[in-house]
């Protein structure tokens, strides 16, 4: 038995697409396959049912997949061990974030990180949803609510607020709201809402009743170029559009959201040199910026 096999195994489980699980593993996907199947004949079993939705698990598959990720746990001690005894962080850190989190606080922040972790490497996974830590798709990942199940350490970082926002153009061309009432007869900026990944997001209901957002993206960054050139008013982190010289806030005093961001680790890296470094150094970044992520008033 080979236990890359097994960690290909443990990786299609995770991610039912075929192509998917090549992503993660920077193989394509017919190698994937066919690694799949030898491994099926291998073990003379069915290990997973092919559907359109991707690679379920079977039975066997399942209790195959349980014995694999025994090995992968005792795996991560032994690691864990070796880097608790060590005398300098080291080693790769995947972190997942928000987009807009990773884009406009993160990103700009880690040649800071560099310098003072020089041994310590990071996949920034700056996108629009999640990545998983429980599935092993991050190492840490920055969710926007607690997660109140899985084997987790989570330690929350910061409240953060949001503001309405809109460019010059736009409030020299149609006026700017006096009210929250008032949003009812501009153009509003904001997630689609099906395709939201967090109930957090839904922002608009809690400034005024019965929106209607007539410019939506499922990224946070597409909503931030709307409301630069002028299209309309949009819900935006503080920390992303306070400092933006072509954006002006809209009501700031009426409307204000506020959220937080909470850092999970799965408890098997919690000790790891590297894990606590990353951790540490996220926290010292939002203390230092608190004035723009979480500003006193409006």
């Amino acid at each position: 038995m080979n236990w890359d096999d097994l960690k290909l195994l443990l990786e299609i489980s995770r991610h039912a697409k075929l192509s998917d699980a090549a992503a993660r593993t920077g193989l394509d996907a017919t190698t994937v396959g066919r690694r799949l199947r030898r491994l099926e004949a291998d073990l003379g079993l069915s290990l997973f049912e092919r559907t359109r939705r991707g690679h379920i698990l079977t039975s066997a598959g399942e209790a195959i997949v349980a014995k694999a990720e025994a090995i992968e746990q005792s795996a991560l001690e032994i690691s864990a061990q070796a880097d608790i005894g060590g005398t300098e962080a080291s080693g790769r850190v995947r972190l997942g974030v928000t987009e807009g989190l990773g884009n406009a606080l993160i990103a700009p922040a880690l040649a800071g990180f560099r310098d003072r972790y020089p041994s310590i490497a990071l996949d920034l996974i700056a996108m629009s949803g999640f990545a998983s830590v429980p599935k092993r798709e991050a190492d840490m990942a920055v969710m926007l609510a607690r997660p109140t199940s899985g084997r987790l350490k989570v330690r929350k970082l910061s409240d953060y607020a949001l503001h309405l926002f809109a460019s010059r153009d736009y409030l020299s061309r149609w006026g700017a709201p006096q009210s929250p009432a008032d949003l009812s007869r501009h153009t509003l900026i904001g997630y689609v809402d099906d395709l939201i990944y967090s109930p957090q997001l839904r922002y608009h209901a809690e400034i005024a009743p019965n929106l209607t957002l007539q410019f939506c993206s499922p990224s946070i960054i597409a909503q931030l170029q709307m409301a630069r050139a002028g299209l309309g008013i949009a819900v935006l982190p503080n920390f992303m559009a306070a400092r933006d010289e072509s954006l002006q806030p809209v009501l700031k005093d009426e409307v204000r959201v506020e959220r937080s961001f909470w850092l999970t680790t799965h408890e098997d890296l919690a000790p790891l040199a590297r894990i606590r470094a990353l951790s540490d150094f996220l926290a010292e970044l939002f203390d230092t910026h608190r004035d723009i992520v979480l500003p006193e008033g409006g």
